[in-house]
């Protein structure tokens, strides 16, 4: 090598060629930092009904996901709620989903197929449990809903699981103290104007659009879910211990709150996977969640509360590897 050179020259060369080859390697590195990998091949995303804060924010997300892993085709599949939602993902038809808390620890607490393959990879928004009724209304609490048409939510819904709960809670049997209508938040609303219901529950983040677009023509009111609702479904115990008392700020709905906070009851929503999923898709999955916060929080408000300090805690779900990769590398 470098023949005819003097060997002073040669060495001085070779130190500079050498040099070279570590500022390209730190380079590559810089680039594509160590142990990141771009994955490949097709997920399915099930989000929730199509006018509820899941499918919406899952629409806005698809963007992210496909900037973060450009390889990878997103299909989003709309879906009763939380509880359809674990049941796809353990039957292998969703590979990553969103379901409730709540939701999931009944899934586990119940033994159905699957329960011991779900696993966490961010802790994303509180759900706040809406009961709304026409603003002349005469139910001003859950008991008063005995002898009501009421919106319950979808079968496959976390809505439905909670609003059981809180009837349970308040004397009333679900099924025949009330006349129960098994729909969504796509269809409710316009039933509540019509007469067709006197009253629906729903659990979204807040402002749920398709609230405040009703409370903003017609004329409606949150009734308050009073602290001691919460004490007595934590006493049935199981996986009634994700509910937690709240409060709707003000400014939530002001059409419909007049100015005046409303006590309810909050439960977190999780992203979800299995063991199934790839740690690489997995990691760049929960990037995105992460790293598109405040842009989708500019549309779908919920996603601004989804925090990297809190993420990590996805109880009652142990997180997946991949995920863990991901805050691992985000320390600070």
């Amino acid at each position: 090598m470098f023949p005819g050179m003097p060997s002073a020259s040669r060495r001085r060369a070779l130190g500079a060629a050498a040099a070279v080859l570590v500022v390209l390697g730190l380079l590559a590195w810089w680039l594509v930092p160590f142990g990141r990998t771009s994955p490949s091949g097709e997920l399915t995303f099930s989000t929730g009904s199509r006018s509820g804060v899941y499918q919406r924010y899952g629409v806005l997300l698809e963007k992210a996901l496909t900037e973060e892993m450009p390889g990878v085709g997103i299909e989003l599949r709309t879906s009763e709620g939380s509880q359809q939602n674990l049941a796809r993902l353990a039957s292998g038809e969703a590979d990553f989903t969103i379901a409730t808390a709540d939701a999931v620890a009944t899934y586990q607490r119940d033994g159905l197929p699957g329960a011991d393959r779900l696993r966490g990879c961010a802790r994303l928004y509180d759900d706040y449990v809406h009961l709304i009724v026409p603003r002349s209304s005469p139910v001003k609490s859950v008991a008063d809903l005995r002898g009501k048409v009421v919106g319950v939510g979808q079968p496959g819904s976390g809505v439905r699981l909670v609003a059981d709960r809180l009837m349970t809670a308040a004397g009333l049997d679900p099924r025949n103290d009330i006349t129960p209508v098994p729909a969504g938040i796509d269809s409710m609303p316009g039933r509540l104007e019509t007469g067709g219901l006197d009253a629906f529950f729903w659990s979204g983040g807040l402002p749920t659009t398709t609230v405040r677009e009703l409370s903003e023509r017609f004329e409606i009111r949150l009734v308050p879910l009073e602290p001691e609702l919460v004490g007595r479904i934590h006493a049935t115990g199981g996986s009634t211990s994700y509910y937690r008392s709240a409060v709707m700020p003000a400014d939530a709905y002001l059409a419909a709150q007049g100015g005046v906070p409303v006590p309810t009851v909050a439960v977190a929503n999780l992203l979800v996977t299995t063991d199934r999923a790839d740690p690489a898709l997995t990691e760049g999955f929960t990037r995105a969640v992460i790293d598109s916060r405040d842009r989708i929080g500019q549309t779908v408000h919920p996603a601004q509360l989804v925090d990297l300090r809190t993420a990590v805690y996805t109880e009652p779900l142990p997180l997946h590897e991949g995920a863990r990769r991901y805050y691992r590398s985000a320390k600070p």
